[in-house]
């Protein structure tokens, strides 16, 4: 199998959605020898700021001499982002060779048909093709449960030291949670996915302590007493320490002297998190204060209020927020770092996020927002977003574009430009900007799914 012909195979799992339910994840673990149980995990959940949180875990455990497998998603450009050893991406030939060996997988386990002549275009059309008679989508594996198998196969053929395992939906029945981690972690929780995770924090809640384990250490910032009763009571229920950590931490050494490279206060509370969960596995894995600054002052995540200075003099802030919280967050760095900035923003949201409710939070920091269309069947369209933006901001020209490329061009004279709304949208910025080195427009569409609800009353099956 080659690269494009292992990327065209992926976008034929999209034929199946994305489901919340853990037997496929375990069946199709057990078929590549379970993997998981060879190694060592953090598993981190919550509503905003796993990635971050799991970027800082991994540059603390570099730091202090680690070989540290890193799992995240969605990724902004090229696949291989979601799976990395060291902060160096998995290869395109690994990629080729493990979805390859996930495709034999997949014959054995659902009776896949491998009959279809790939194409030299990865192109999700085509790809469907590779499937002969499929099983109904609600049997087969999705992307994410393949994408977790060949990760954790990875990462135990890479011979990881430690594994910092994100989160990819909710917790209790996401791919992800057939692992059982040194330490779980959570590091808020906020609306989002509700049509999904539930409409109260409460069922948020519960949804991300799903990933509480038995006897196993638990680490979490999250606020408000709706969520965090339930935090607590799951804890309790599993004997599973807990540690809540609340805004003082985040001047606890070796916090208070410490310049982070990623900006906004939420990052400190992110280090924090990262900090306390260090601390939680020293037994395990010793590390001490001067490791975690270390780390901590070297870690790098790109979209998430990156700031990048063009040749022409010109800032561009990128943030991938996302939900209401996520844009709060956006809100409250700009009046902190940018006070004075001419704001131009540059807004593309998904339709099934609270769009109306984000536009009310950013457009009032603008005196121009262009609206563009997010690189995703599931985008709202400027024409939806524009009535939420003059109503937030009546003062603000509102200007709706076809692309991003357009706004981008439109835009190339103003002094201070914020990209913000989808990580998607992010994605397709740093290429259009150069700021990657790849440029997969192909794979960024691999990000795309539409889930299937599982029942509130699915049992998550026993672990092994």
């Amino acid at each position: 199998m080659t690269y494009p012909q292992a990327i065209q195979f992926l976008y034929g799992l999209r034929w199946f959605g994305a489901k919340l339910g853990l037997s496929n994840t375990f069946k199709l673990a057990a078929l590549a020898g379970n993997p998981q149980d060879r190694l060592r995990f953090i598993h981190v959940a919550g509503t905003n700021g796993k990635g971050s949180t799991c970027a800082m875990l991994e540059s603390i455990y570099r730091a202090a001499g680690l070989r540290v497998g890193l799992f995240t998603s969605p990724h902004l450009v090229a696949f291989g982002e979601r799976i990395q050893v060291n902060r160096r991406v998995i290869s395109q030939r690994d990629t080729a060779r493990l979805v390859g060996e996930m495709r034999s997988l997949l014959q054995e386990g659902w009776r896949v048909s491998a009959t279809h002549a790939f194409g030299s275009s990865p192109a999700p059309e085509a790809a469907a093709a590779e499937f002969a008679n499929p099983p109904s989508s609600a049997e087969h594996p999705t992307f994410f449960e393949v994408v977790t198998i060949m990760a954790l196969r990875y990462f135990a053929e890479q011979e990881c030291d430690l594994v910092i395992w994100e989160t990819g939906l909710g917790g209790r029945l996401d791919s992800t949670n057939i692992v059982t981690p040194l330490v779980s972690v959570i590091t808020n929780i906020q609306y989002d996915h509700q049509k999904w995770l539930g409409e109260t924090l409460a069922s948020i809640a519960a949804e991300k302590a799903g990933i509480i384990k038995p006897g196993i250490p638990v680490i979490t910032a999250a606020e408000g007493e709706e969520a965090l009763q339930v935090i607590v009571e799951t804890a309790r229920r599993q004997n599973a320490p807990l540690t809540t950590l609340s805004p003082t931490e985040m001047h606890r050494p070796p916090l208070d002297c410490i310049q982070l490279p990623l900006l906004g206060q939420h990052q400190r509370m992110n280090a924090a998190v990262a900090a306390a969960t260090a601390r939680a596995l020293t037994r395990q894995i010793p590390v001490d204060d001067d490791t975690i600054r270390v780390g901590l002052s070297r870690v790098h995540w790109a979209g998430r209020l990156q700031l990048v200075t063009r040749p022409n003099g010109q800032k561009i802030l990128l943030d991938g927020a996302h939900n209401i919280g996520g844009a709060g967050i956006l809100a409250a760095a700009v009046h902190e770092f940018f006070p004075s900035a001419k704001l131009t923003l540059v807004l593309g949201i998904l339709s099934d996020k609270d769009w109306a409710g984000m536009c009310e939070i950013l457009a009032p920091l603008a005196g121009r927002i262009l609206l563009v269309p997010v690189p995703s069947e599931r985008s709202a369209t400027p024409q939806e977003l524009a009535p939420a933006c003059r109503h937030a901001n009546p003062r603000a020209q509102v200007v709706e574009c076809a692309s991003l490329g357009e706004a981008l061009t439109a835009t190339v004279s103003d002094s201070f430009v914020t990209i913000a709304g989808s990580l998607y949208l992010i994605g397709e910025a740093m290429e259009l900007l150069h700021l990657s080195a790849t440029r997969q427009a192909n794979e960024r569409r691999l990000n795309e799914w539409s889930a299937i609800a599982a029942p509130a009353h699915t049992a998550v099956p026993a672990r092994r």
